[in-house]
């Protein structure tokens, strides 16, 4: 008398929907370009120039809040994550909200100066 194997499930049709589900989520999902730290309410400028988008490092101002590359940071850390970043030549990209006290502007600005780092540009809304 011969000895049956006892039968298994199949798992090639549950894999191959695994990998068919998989695609459409990658396919089907948005990737964000940018995305900012802060909820920043921007002023409104008329003129404007694009900047290149490859090369650039952000630098966000809020009232309370200051964050680089969408990293919250503070004041007295703010040049250890900028100076490494910006001496490739990246353009800083500087966005400040429109409630911000001039002085705290001011302040950020006097550090990028003093270490050099003058490739900035203050972006804005267009209106």
């Amino acid at each position: 008398m011969k000895r049956r194997e006892p039968l298994g499930l199949d798992m090639t049709p549950m894999v191959d929907i695994i990998f068919i589900l998989l695609i459409f989520f990658l396919v089907s999902s948005v990737f964000k370009k940018e995305e900012l730290a802060l909820m920043l309410e921007l002023p409104n400028a008329g003129a404007s120039k694009e900047v290149q988008e490859k090369k650039t490092l952000s630098i966000e101002l809020s009232k309370d809040s200051l964050a680089v590359n969408g990293d919250k940071v503070s004041y007295e850390e703010i040049m250890f994550k900028v100076l490494p970043l910006a001496k490739d030549g990246k353009m800083i990209m500087f966005y400040i909200d429109k409630d911000v006290p001039y002085s705290r502007v001011v302040r950020i600005l006097d550090l990028l100066k003093t270490h050099s780092l003058n490739k900035l540009a203050l972006i804005t809304k267009q209106e």
